[in-house]
């Protein structure tokens, strides 16, 4: 019972990955203002800016449903934290892994979209509803292409295990460039989740202020944002852990510190895909997702089943 109070309070759980996000974010905000030639923040203020939010009074709209309006972030942050449970950190096999865990790891991911969904809608904000909406709006056309790639590299291994997915590319690596198109698929959708550019148009500040967290403050803010913050470092962990998990085979010091870097690599990716273009419309978004990433994310799938074929023979 201590054991599992300790993953799930103190590491890999709740107080690592809100560390680990923190840095994350401050990677991608130093990355994207360098590429901006902006020199940045320093390096304690994504702490600094957590810590003043917490000290900041939680005001709620008059009209909001004070109790959806409250347990929404909650909801959201503990989804999210619940992934990092069951994806491999120090080894190829992760703390609680069992055979489609997969599938529930995906499903967690979705949840705290929506829950971002009904804090805004129950707020009553005209601006925090239509930020509502917008998002859920493109959670149709991201996750699609999102959970086909990643689905295919699954395929490929010939199980619904992550766990047994990473045992499966550590062993076979070259198999793994047949999954670059899908990790090129995944990084673009994932900019949709995280609502970052140029798919921010459910937050678009000179449109509707924040969006879905427009009558937010205080600490269910800074609950929200650093829900943002492990949603980033939790979609960059299980890329890593699926298309490049090599660093995991490395022993259990050193290959957490590799795949760390690794996982650094790939939110750094994601500040550079989300610095060279500029923001969609919400119809825009759509086209692009339906018409451009599902048919790669088609052609990915087929590619790898094919392969798995060619395995079995």
């Amino acid at each position: 019972m201590i054991r599992e109070l300790f993953y799930i309070l103190i590491f890999p759980g709740l107080l690592f990955v809100s560390i680990f996000s923190l840095v994350a974010e401050f990677v991608d905000r130093k990355i994207y203002a360098r590429l901006q030639n902006r020199i940045g923040p320093p390096w304690f203020q994504t702490f600094a800016d957590f810590v003043k939010l917490l000290g900041k009074e939680d005001v709620v709209p008059t009209a909001a449903n004070r109790r959806m309006f409250g347990v929404a972030p909650l909801f959201a942050l503990t989804s999210a934290v619940t992934v990092f449970l069951y994806i491999p950190l120090w080894s190829t096999e992760s703390l609680f892994s069992f055979n489609g865990d997969i599938i529930m790891i995906l499903y967690l991911l979705t949840v705290p979209t929506l829950a971002f969904f009904i804090g805004g809608w129950y707020s009553t904000s005209l601006y925090a509803r239509i930020g509502s909406v917008r998002g859920v709006t493109q959670l149709f056309a991201y996750e699609v292409p999102l959970f086909m790639s990643i689905l295919a590299a699954t395929l490929l291994a010939n199980t619904w295990s992550l766990s047994e997915v990473v045992v499966f590319y550590t062993t076979h690596p070259w198999y793994s460039l047949f999954n670059i198109p899908g990790f090129c698929i995944s990084l673009i959708a994932f900019l949709g989740k995280l609502e970052k550019t140029p798919f921010d148009i459910p937050d678009a500040e000179t449109e509707i202020v924040a969006g879905a967290f427009t009558e937010y403050s205080g600490r269910l803010l800074a609950i929200l944002k650093l829900t943002i913050n492990v949603e980033m470092v939790v979609g960059s962990v299980l890329f890593a852990a699926v298309f490049f998990p090599f660093g995991l085979t490395l022993g259990p010091v050193l290959g957490f510190i590799v795949f760390m870097f690794e996982v650094l690599a790939v939110v750094a990716l994601l500040s550079l895909l989300r610095t060279v273009v500029a923001r969609l419309r919400i119809d825009q978004m759509i086209n692009f997702c339906w018409k451009f990433l599902v048919p790669v994310a088609f052609v990915q799938l087929l590619l790898n089943l094919i392969m798995k074929g060619i395995l079995l023979r």
